[in-house]
């Protein structure tokens, strides 16, 4: 992208507040994680720690405060309540689980349900260098939830995606 995607502007506001303000009246808590306070508005923030640019970390970091918690990425604007549900509905079905992860195509790991049993995989996972979720995942008690909505997990990664994401409101 060029930039900090967190502070796009987006529907009247910034990317990262659109998405805070949309889960307000779903959690009873939402917090924002970042690397800094770098926003405009006032939310819950809990830092990370690492100088690692990876959510491996952060996740863990998130586990100081949370036994489970929802991910989503500031970048995936479409990620609609019905999805939230399917996937708290899942998380409520399978309590053994240590993830409970958003599938398309592919995996969306940052449109998921973490818990707690899933630190060990992770700070196995910093250990060894290997930051990708996709890969602790397939190493977890994992359950991938299936969606065909490939438009619900729009992802903003390029200017032209940017675009595209404010052409879909």
């Amino acid at each position: 992208m060029g930039k900090d995607k967190a502070l796009l502007p987006f529907k009247n506001s910034t990317l990262v507040r659109y998405q805070y303000e949309r889960l307000l009246p779903l959690f009873s808590k939402v917090a924002i994680s970042a690397k800094s306070d770098k926003f405009d508005f006032h939310a819950p923030l809990i830092l990370d720690s690492s100088d690692i640019f990876a959510p491996t970390p952060a996740f863990i970091d998130i586990f100081k405060r949370f036994d489970e918690f929802f991910a989503l990425a500031v970048d995936t604007p479409f990620v609609d309540e019905e999805v939230l549900e399917r996937l708290y509905d899942a998380a409520t079905k399978h309590p053994t689980k240590d993830a409970i992860v958003a599938k398309t195509d592919f995996p969306h790991p940052l449109v998921a349900i973490y818990r707690k049993s899933i630190l060990p995989h992770l700070q196995k996972a910093l250990e060894e260098s290997n930051y990708k979720l996709n890969a602790i995942l397939q190493k977890a008690n994992t359950l991938f939830v299936e969606f065909d909505e490939e438009e619900k997990f729009f992802n903003i990664n390029y200017p032209e995606d940017f675009t595209k994401a404010k052409n879909m409101l």
